[in-house]
């Protein structure tokens, strides 16, 4: 089944990402690894989540990038840049985005001192567009210690709430719904976290699918980025 055309997931849970039986592997597992990777089989077998795991195509869709007025298509990056993806929204009121956007900061640092940073793109989507305007995107990105002027780093705004929830589903079987905040909160609405992170090759390939993401070791992760990278 191509992950592309139709993928659901069934629940979502804070910090954990939603999987459903229907989707099946696209990558023929071996112990040299996936047909066009450069990592070996993970750990964990995903090939059963409704997200895009080892071996698969990295979905490719067109999203906005609010603060250098680009429009970014992720299949543009194919043959030249890695890509490392996640989903978030500035308003998180417990840290799981924060955590997320950390990961793909620290991949980010570690490229630039590796001198790899022009064959790595971060990709950070908002699935919360009509708060996180370009303004508190930028105002994000230093909250957050993020390089804007390295030219590697996207912040994705969708056009509206509606296409980043039809974008999240049929790209990704994530499933986006706003849900009443906390009185405590103060905030008019929150959402639920899945805490993914994909990194795919430069042929568009996925190396790694990290389901707990804001509890992914950072170390591995960077790791892992490094050798896609530069492979």
């Amino acid at each position: 089944m191509d992950r592309r055309t139709y993928l659901r997931s069934v629940t979502a849970v804070t910090g954990v990402t939603a999987t459903a039986a229907t989707a099946g592997c696209l990558g023929a597992l071996g112990s040299s690894g996936a047909e066009g990777t450069v990592l070996g089989p993970p750990e964990r077998d995903l090939s059963e989540a409704a997200h895009p795991s080892y071996g698969d195509e990295m979905p490719n869709f067109t999203v906005p990038d609010p603060l250098t007025g680009e429009e970014i298509t992720v299949a543009d990056y194919e043959g030249e840049r890695a890509v490392l993806w996640t989903s978030f929204y500035t308003h998180c009121p417990d840290g799981v985005c924060p955590a997320l956007i950390l990961r793909l900061r620290r991949a980010q640092a570690a490229a630039a001192e590796g001198e790899y940073g022009d064959e790595l793109s971060l990709l950070p989507l908002t699935f919360d567009p009509e708060r996180d305007t370009a303004e508190v995107l930028r105002e994000y990105a230093g909250q957050q210690g993020v390089d804007l002027d390295a030219g590697n780093w996207h912040f994705l705004r969708p056009e509206s709430y509606e296409a980043g929830q039809s974008l999240m589903e049929e790209n990704f079987g994530l499933v986006i719904e706003k849900t009443e905040a906390d009185q405590y909160e103060n905030l008019e609405y929150r959402f639920p976290h899945y805490g993914l992170i994909l990194l795919a090759n430069k042929q568009g390939i996925v190396e790694r699918a990290y389901p707990r993401g804001p509890q992914t070791d950072i170390e591995s992760l960077v790791d892992d980025v490094e050798r896609v990278v530069t492979a």
